[in-house]
């Protein structure tokens, strides 16, 4: 049951991803009766995947920031000397999380 709801996440994931794509490739000169909605799905496109990306990036680096950071702390318990090697890593876990965040504003700019 546990590998299904893994699969329909990610489908949801690529779909949400997908729009996004469609939003940012489409051209703004179209002709005929979607012309005048056309804007309107183009923001929502590019706003949720902006914010999807912004969610999956601190979310991820969450998770890495919490797995790393008490690994560390383990190790920097046993040898004080490797403090500062070890928070090296937890400092390039958090730059997805600002990964994630320079991304969405590329995205929202194109708005």
């Amino acid at each position: 049951m546990k590998k299904y709801y893994k699969w329909g996440l990610w489908n949801i994931l690529a779909g949400l991803g997908a729009l996004g794509r469609t939003a940012m490739a489409a051209e703004p000169g179209l002709a005929g009766p979607a012309a005048e909605a056309f804007p309107a799905y183009r923001a929502v496109g590019l706003g949720l995947a902006a914010a999807v990306t912004m969610v999956g990036c601190t979310i991820a680096a969450g998770y890495a920031v919490g797995r790393i950071g008490s690994a560390a702390m383990g190790a920097a318990a046993e040898k004080p000397e490797l403090l500062i090697r070890t928070l090296l890593f937890v400092a390039l876990a958090e730059g997805l999380a600002v990964l994630g965040f320079a991304i969405s504003m590329i995205m929202l700019q194109k708005m």
